[in-house]
């Protein structure tokens, strides 16, 4: 009887290690082999720059891979065109999550995008990892999407930063602002005018656009004829190469601050390119990440490595920092995949994200981590100032936190 009783409770313990062993291989995207994620990008349209962020993210993940993966599961990424079109993010989300079956959405890039499909993603508690967009939303509503949490600097917290370096060193500025019309925009010009507090009369015109429209000479006309002598670039590299383009067309050499969606060494170089040094020199903008082009990052061991990825797993042109961006986000969803365990689940890896403090990425300038909490999610709220000086840049100051 005894022996009876022994051979059952060995077959139940059995039945209860392969049902744990089952289940720790069920979630949604996962195996004992691999961790599928997907994002969008714009491999096409109007914003196709930043097509880099996912080539840069999807080499390091190739990286890891070959480094034996994370918890020994290889990462599978699937990044698809949207053509910075957000009916386009919806359908290619849609079938990221239910034809690829992605344990994520991770780093989708545009704020419009994004916000397109967050409600979709909270609601099937599918994990919306560190978005590719800077608008404060993704940081302040967590309550009401806890499945979502960015990654960069927030607009906002960027324009308050030149609005009190205005303050500060330029009081008596004239201010033109070009923004595109959306919340990324409308986050960064709510910042400036948060920044300059009882200097925001300093804003003389406010021109937008939208994502759609051919150019911006229209706006940028408007902007000189109001006798502003600065200009606040809150637009995605095609309309602010063209700002610079318009602006020399008509005489017109106003201090630019330019956001650092646009702020990239290449995109500046167009920039140069287009029009001649003396119209890009002096252009202010913030910068978070090491810029492969800086010959200060040269001998850096973190440039280094991004150099031999960039290299080995073809990542595109080493010198372009958005892949730099891509590969500083990379790192930090591996380190979110480590913390959520051998056994990931969504909600697992969505509480790892809220409990982050890394700062040990090689793609970020010195003194800079990336923090989370429960009730923190801005992983990233550190930044510099840099000045745009004979074609490159050069940052200068300390350390800047702001939200």
């Amino acid at each position: 009887m005894a022996r009876v009783k022994y051979l059952i409770l060995l077959v139940l313990g059995a039945l209860a290690l392969a049902t744990v062993a089952a289940g720790a291989a069920s979630e949604t995207g996962v195996t004992s082999t691999q961790v599928t994620i997907g994002g969008t990008t714009p491999l096409s349209g109007p914003a196709s720059a930043y097509q880099s962020v996912a080539k840069g993210a999807a080499a390091y993940f190739r990286y890891v891979n070959a480094k034996g993966g994370v918890n020994k599961r290889k990462i599978n990424y699937i990044y698809k065109d949207d053509a910075y079109d957000p009916s386009k993010t919806v359908d290619a989300t849609r079938e990221l999550v239910s034809q690829d079956k992605v344990f994520a959405i991770f780093n989708s890039l545009g704020t419009d995008q994004n916000l397109a499909t967050r409600a979709y993603l909270n609601a099937l508690k599918v994990p919306q990892l560190f978005v590719a967009s800077g608008a404060t939303t993704f940081g302040n509503d967590y309550k009401k999407y806890p499945y979502t949490i960015g990654y960069q600097p927030n607009y906002r917290a960027e324009g308050t930063i030149y609005g009190r370096y205005v303050v500060k060193h330029a009081p008596k500025s004239r201010i033109g602002v070009l923004y595109q019309n959306d919340d990324y925009g409308k986050d960064l010009l709510a910042g400036l005018q948060r920044g300059l507090g009882a200097k925001a009369g300093l804003v003389k015109s406010k021109q937008s656009y939208n994502v759609d429209d051919p150019d911006v000479q229209s706006q940028i006309a408007k902007l000189k004829a109001a006798k502003v002598n600065t200009l606040m670039v809150f637009a995605t590299p095609k309309f602010a190469i063209q700002a610079y383009v318009y602006a020399r067309k008509l005489s017109w050499k106003p201090l630019v601050y330019m956001n650092a969606v646009s702020s990239a060494a290449n995109i500046m170089g167009l920039s140069t390119a287009a029009t001649n040094k003396k119209q890009t020199e002096g252009t202010i903008s913030i910068v978070f990440l090491k810029d492969p082009t800086d010959p200060a990052w040269r001998n850096n061991s973190g440039m280094k490595l991004y150099r031999s990825i960039m290299k080995k797993y073809k990542g595109g042109n080493p010198n372009d920092v958005y892949a730099v961006y891509g590969m500083s986000v990379a790192h930090t969803f591996v380190a979110a995949l480590q913390k959520a365990g051998k056994n990931p689940t969504r909600a697992g890896i969505v509480k790892a994200a809220d409990s982050l403090n890394v700062t040990n990425d090689p793609f970020l300038l010195p003194g800079i981590s990336v923090k989370t909490s429960a009730t923190d999610h801005f992983p990233l709220d550190q930044a510099k100032l840099q000045r745009y000086h004979d074609g490159h840049w050069v940052a200068f100051g300390g350390l800047f936190r702001v939200r």
